[in-house]
Formats: C-alpha cells, structure tokens, sequence
C-alpha cells in the first residue's frame, strides 16, 4: 500500500486538487468495516441535550483538551474506544506542516525507526463519512484523515489517523475565490471565524469528516506545528502521544 503524500497545499490551486490528509488506510480491509452508519438516525434536539466526552492528548509540548461532537456518533465512539483500550499511547505526530495541521493516529508509528515514514497504519477498518454542515476546518478542529477520492468516492474516514488543524487566516478575497474554484460555497459564519480565527476552509469543500475541537491548549498546536521536519514532513524529534478520557 502506497503512503498518499499530502502537498502543502496554501497556493488556492494546489488547495483544491486531489488531497488525501490520511497517509492511508488499509484498503484492502474497507468492506469488513462492522459499525453501523446510523448518521440520518442522529436527532439534533437529542444531540444538543447530549454531554459531549472530553479527551486529552498529552505530548512533551503540553497537552490538548479535545471534545468529541456528538453530531459525529460513529467517529465519537470509535476515538472514545481507541483511546479506552490505549490504541493511540506510545504514537506519533507523525506528519507536521506549519501553517496547516498536524496528523497521528498510526499504530505502526509506536516502534518508530528513525528516518521512517508513516502513514500506512491503522485498525484494519474505515468509518463511514460523518458530514454536518455546522462542523467545520477552524484552528483546533479535530477531523479525520482519509484516502483521497480516486481509491475511497466514499471519502471514508480512516479508522484511527486524525489531523488538528492549525491553518491560518483568510481574506473575504481568498475564500471568495476558493469558491469559486470549488464551485461550492462556505457558510457566511464559518468565513468570518476564518478570516478572524483561522483555519483550512478549502477542506470543507473536499469532504473530509471533522469530528472534535481543541477547547485547551492551542499553543500546543502552535508548538508542534513549528517543529523542524525532515522530508516528507516527519519530526526530527518523536512527538509522542497518550489519549485519555476526562471523566467528569
């Protein structure tokens, strides 16, 4: 299985080709997939009275205090079960490009060879696309990364490899033009939070489920984002992780 290279996509054309965020997913396991897409299921009165699970990924730059949507059922309970039976301790932030976003989640990163790159692993199983129009790409988003569209028209979310978006700031030009180039439009709320926030909004035009957001700790992001990276957009230095519950 080929590692899907993710270009630095800040240049609007490069933006809106063919993206993967996911190094990859293991492909040839896609159809044994067991979870029940229940996403038409999901009632929004419910979902708002619903106390949404708190997560922390703790590195050696600080940590992270994650909630998990409950918009996003199936990816909601599949990262609370990861993280309840230690999936992701012991892995890496094992893509970082500044000024966009920072990805782990793969189990082959826990015995790391230096020089390696990673992105092939996962738990041998994809999770169907969870798209809410109210969850967005802003800074701190938590989203789910994926083959790109060629090999997944389904755009089904890795099992276990997830980005945090850092991104950046937008002009009302640029985000017009990304539009434009998409052929689809951005929430009117959604630009404001990134012309003043940030984040990666060409992403909302490719499909890509998002699933969380950082609510503590987006100097974290900031701090991982500026690393040095070799070729490839691995850290020189391991960047490893542990995902616990908050239990409240």
């Amino acid at each position: 299985m080929r590692r899907i290279v993710l270009g630095f996509a800040l240049v609007i054309g490069l933006m809106l080709m063919s993206f993967s965020c996911s190094s990859t997913v293991q492909k040839s396991n896609e159809d044994k997939i067991e979870v029940k897409d229940t996403t038409e299921a999901v009632n929004e009165a419910d979902v708002k009275k619903e106390k949404e699970q708190l997560v922390k990924i703790s590195t050696q730059y600080g940590d992270l205090i994650i909630k998990l949507y409950n918009e996003t059922p199936l990816h909601r309970d599949n990262f609370i079960k990861l993280a309840q039976d230690s999936f992701y301790n012991g892995t890496l932030f094992h893509r970082v490009i500044a000024g966009f976003m920072i990805q782990g989640g793969d189990p082959e990163s826990k015995a790391a060879v230096a020089g390696a790159m990673y992105g092939n692993g996962g738990p041998g199983y994809t999770i169907p696309a969870e798209f809410h129009k109210d969850l967005f790409h802003k800074k701190g988003a938590l989203a789910a990364a994926r083959m790109g569209d060629a090999q997944n028209p389904q755009r089904r979310s890795s099992g276990s490899q997830f980005y945090i978006v850092q991104g950046k700031t937008y002009t009302q030009m640029q985000l017009n033009k990304m539009e434009q180039q998409a052929g689809s439009r951005i929430a009117p709320s959604h630009k404001e939070v990134y012309m003043t926030q940030g984040g990666t909004p060409f992403l909302d035009l490719m499909g890509y489920t998002v699933f969380g957001e950082v609510i503590m700790g987006m100097e974290v992001i900031d701090k991982i984002a500026a690393v040095k990276t070799a070729p490839g957009d691995r850290p020189l230095e391991d960047i490893k992780m542990t995902v616990e519950l908050i239990e409240e």
